[in-house]
C-alpha cells in the first residue's frame, strides 16, 4: 500500500529538514545548527555575566582603575579565544566526523560511537573553557582585589552553568537528523539518565543557582558590605530576571525534547487511526521517548505484517474464509449450508499444453481465471478451489446469500460472457447446481482447508463436463432454476432430461438463452 501520510516535521522542527534530505545538505545544516546554537548559548551566558558583575551584585564593584587591563586585553582575549576553539573548532571537528551522513552510507560501529561521543565532546568542552574561565579571571581579579574572589567566582561559574545547560540541549536538538541515521542503522544510544536528568539540570541551572545567588546576595549584603536597599532591590530583581529568563528558557527546550517525540508518535497514530499503516516515524531520542517512538514503528510493523498476511491468507482461501478463521479459533469439521456453486472447466487443456510453453500456458491460465474471479466475487461468492485448470465457486457460504441460486446462475453466464470477449483463446464448460452441502474445514488439525462436500459439487462438476458441447451455454440443475427468482429463471430455458455421469436419478437441465448468455453483464 502507498503511504498517505507525509510528515511536515521529521525530526520535531522545520530547522531539522526532513529524514529524505541525504549529503552535504545535512552536514551544511548540522554544522549550521551547531554554531547557531553555541553562539546563542555564549551569548546568554555572557549577559548573564554582565547583568551580574554590575547590578546583579553591585558590591563590591568591579569597576577599579588597576582593573583596566584585565577588561580590556585579557578578558577580550579570552572570549576570541574561546569562541574560535569552543564554536569554530568544535563545531568543525564535530561535524568531520560524520563524512559517513555526507556519503550517504550508514555509520560503521566505530563511527557511531564517535557519533555518540559527539554532543558530550561539545559540552565538555564549554564546560572547559568556562571552567578555564572561572579560575584564570578569579586569579586576576583576586590578585589585585581579594574582595573580588567571591563575587567573580560566582557570577562566571554560574553563567558557564547556563552555557553549559542550553548547550546540552541545543545540541542534542542540532544533532537529531543524524542520531536518526545512527539509530536506523542498528546502534542505539545507552541512555544516561534520561528524561529526569534533562529536568533535574534544567531545574537546577535556571532556578537553582539563581536562587543561590540570591541568598549570596542577601548574606553579603547584609553582614559584609555597606549596601543600600535599592542596591539590595535592584540585585534581587536582576537575579530574579535571571532566573526567569533562563528558567523560561531551559523549560522550553527541555520541554521541546520531550513533546517533540511524542508529537510525531501522536501524528503517526493519528494516521495509523485512517487506516494507513505505511507509517514510521524517525527515532532520533536517546532515552525513554526514543523507545516509545521504536515501539511506535514496531507496532505499526506488526500492524502492516498482519495485514500482509491477511491480504495473502486471503488470496489463498477467499478474504470472506480468512476473515472467519481470523475471528475465530479454527476448528475441523463443518455445518450444512444451502449453497449454488458454479463449476469452470477449461475445453482442450493437454491442447493447450502441447501448443504453448509452460510460461504462456500459465500466462493463458492466469488469464482466464482473473475473469472467473471478478465475476464470481461481483455476485458475493467465493472462489474455493483452482484445480488445475478448472475453477469451483461457492455462492452462500462462508457468507450467507438471500438468493444464492439466482447469484450462480447470474455469475455463470457473465463468465461465459467475459470468456468469450476476454479470452477467446480459451473456452469452457460452465455447470450450475443448488443445493445442501457441508461447508467447514476439512484435513488434518495441523494443516487445513476450507471446502464444501455434496451432491451439489459432483452435479456442478458433471453440468460443466456436458456444457462443452456449446461452451457459450452454461448449464443449470432443474433445482437451481426452481430455487431462484423469477427475474433470473426466465433467462434461461430447459433443455433436456437426462441421468448424470455418476448418478442414479435424472436430472433436467436447464440452458441460458442465447440472447442472454450474450447480454450476461446486464442481469
Amino acid at each position: 500500500m502507498t503511504s498517505t501520510w507525509k510528515p511536515k516535521r521529521d525530526f520535531g522542527s522545520i530547522l531539522l529538514g526532513s529524514s529524505g534530505e541525504r549529503g552535504l545538505a545535512r552536514r551544511i545544516r548540522v554544522q549550521a545548527l551547531l554554531t547557531s546554537s553555541l553562539v546563542v548559548a555564549n551569548l546568554i551566558g555572557a549577559l548573564c555575566a554582565i547583568g551580574l558583575a554590575t547590578v546583579g551584585i553591585p558590591l563590591p564593584s568591579i569597576f577599579l582603575p588597576q582593573l583596566w587591563w584585565v577588561h580590556f586585553i585579557a578578558l577580550p582575549i579570552y572570549v576570541f579565544m574561546a569562541f574560535v576553539v569552543g564554536i569554530g573548532w568544535g563545531t568543525y571537528a564535530v561535524t568531520r566526523e560524520l563524512k559517513w551522513a555526507t556519503d550517504n552510507r550508514a555509520p560503521t560501529a566505530a563511527e557511531a560511537r564517535r557519533f555518540r561521543r559527539a554532543p558530550r565532546t561539545l559540552v565538555t568542552l564549554q564546560a572547559l573553557l568556562w571552567g578555564g574561565a572561572v579560575l584564570t579571571f578569579t586569579l586576576m581579579y583576586g590578585i589585585l582585589e581579594p574582595d573580588l574572589i567571591p563575587k567573580v567566582f560566582f557570577v562566571v561559574a554560574m553563567s558557564g552553568a547556563v552555557v553549559v545547560a542550553i548547550s546540552q540541549l541545543l545540541i542534542e536538538f542540532s544533532l537529531r537528523p543524524v542520531a536518526a541515521q545512527v539509530i536506523t542503522a542498528g546502534y542505539r544510544p545507552r541512555r544516561r539518565g534520561g528524561i529526569r536528568t534533562r529536568t533535574i539540570v534544567s531545574w537546577l541551572v535556571g532556578s537553582g543557582i539563581p536562587l543561590i545567588g540570591i541568598i549570596l546576595v542577601m548574606f553579603f549584603g547584609t553582614f559584609r558590605y555597606e549596601t543600600t536597599k535599592m542596591d539590595l532591590f535592584v540585585g534581587v530583581i536582576v537575579l530574579a530576571v535571571i532566573a526567569l529568563s533562563t528558567g523560561l528558557l531551559l523549560t522550553i527546550l527541555s520541554s521541546t525534547s520531550v513533546t517533540d517525540p511524542i508529537r510525531s508518535v501522536r501524528t503517526g497514530m493519528a494516521a495509523v487511526a485512517d487506516g494507513d499503516v505505511d507509517v514510521d516515524v524517525a527515532v532520533y531520542d536517546g532515552t525513554e521517548l526514543g523507545d516509545l517512538q521504536a515501539g511506535f514503528n514496531a507496532m505499526v510493523g506488526g500492524l502492516r505484517e498482519r495485514d500482509h498476511m491477511r491480504d495473502i491468507f486471503g488470496r489463498h482461501v477467499g478474504r470472506e474464509v480468512a476473515a472467519a478463521a481470523l475471528d475465530s479459533d479454527p476448528e475441523l469439521g463443518g455445518a450444512e449450508r444451502t449453497v449454488g456453486v458454479v463449476f469452470v472447466d477449461v475445453i482442450g487443456s493437454t491442447s493447450l499444453a502441447a501448443e504453448r510453453t509452460p510460461s504462456e500456458v500459465v500466462e493463458a491460465l492466469n488469464t482466464f481465471f482473473s475473469v472467473i474471479v471478478r465475476s464470481v466475487e461481483t455476485h458475493r461468492g467465493l472462489v474455493n478451489k483452482f484445480e488445475g485448470d478448472a475453477v469451483l465457486a461457492i455462492f452462500g457460504a462462508p457468507i450467507s446469500l438471500d438468493d444464492s441460486a439466482a447469484a450462480a446462475l447470474s455469475s455463470a453466464r457473465e463468465i461465459a460472457h467475459r470468456l468469450t470477449a476476454d479470452v477467446p483463446y480459451l473456452s469452457a464448460g460452465i455447470g450450475v447446481s443448488y443445493g445442501r452441502v457441508v461447508a467447514g474445514n476439512v484435513g488434518a488439525i495441523e494443516r487445513f482447508e476450507y471446502t464444501v462436500i455434496g451432491d451439489p459439487v459432483n452435479e456442478s462438476a458433471r453440468l460443466s463436463e456436458l456444457a462443452k458441447r456449446d461452451p457459450a451455454r452454461p448449464l443449470a440443475s432443474g433445482r437451481t432454476l426452481e430455487a431462484a427468482g423469477r427475474a433470473e429463471s426466465r433467462r434461461w430455458e430447459e433443455a433436456e432430461t437426462l441421468t448424470l455421469r455418476g448418478r442414479s436419478e435424472d436430472t433436467v437441465v436447464f440452458a441460458a438463452r442465447i440472447r442472454d448468455a450474450d447480454t450476461a453483464t446486464d442481469a
